[in-house]
């Protein structure tokens, strides 16, 4: 076992990743999915052998905070679908992103799945290089909880009568 008292002296950190590459074997492809689920375009770079399609974020420029990523194809970079987990930002537009997952060459392989009422709902995918990621949309708010109709809980794949309230509440708003 190791010693435990190296670690408690160290400041907590705001974001634990800093940086993220989701390995592609042919990087055109790669690109074209993430752009068509996103509706974005990706910057294309090469670094010696490894070329590289980069995820917009105002991280990666310098000027900003949070995590930054990209896409890469190189030697060692090799998909897989039993790796690492990396949960990808949905903001409040998982079910958007889902949809057109199929669309541009992906897998969708868990739906959209509430985690609990205070961390909100997640979604596992294959990606068009046959990397397993996921999609994080956090809780629900006034203005999004018509979506947790489309939800399932993992344990019993069921919306609770909680959340079904919620959402009439919504509706009667508009």
């Amino acid at each position: 076992m190791g010693n435990t008292a190296a670690f408690r002296h160290h400041p907590k950190l705001k974001d634990y990743v800093s940086w993220f590459e989701i390995p592609a074997y042919d990087i055109t492809r790669a690109t074209t999915f993430y752009n068509a689920i996103y509706n974005m375009e990706m910057e294309h770079g090469q670094n010696g052998e490894f070329l590289m399609a980069y995820f917009p974020s105002d991280a990666s420029t310098g000027t900003g905070t949070g995590v930054a990523g990209a896409l890469i194809q190189g030697p060692g970079c090799y998909p897989n679908d039993s790796g690492v987990l990396i949960y990808l930002n949905a903001g409040n537009d998982m079910d958007s992103i889902l949809g057109r997952i199929e669309l541009a060459g992906g897998r969708i392989i868990m739906p959209k799945t509430l985690i609990s009422d205070a961390s909100g709902y997640f979604a596992l995918f294959i990606d068009s290089e046959g990397n397993r990621l996921a999609l994080h949309e956090g809780p629900a708010r006034v203005g999004r909880a018509v979506n947790a109709e489309n939800a399932t809980r993992p344990s019993d794949g069921k919306t609770t009568p909680k959340k079904k309230a919620v959402v009439k509440k919504a509706a009667k708003k508009r």
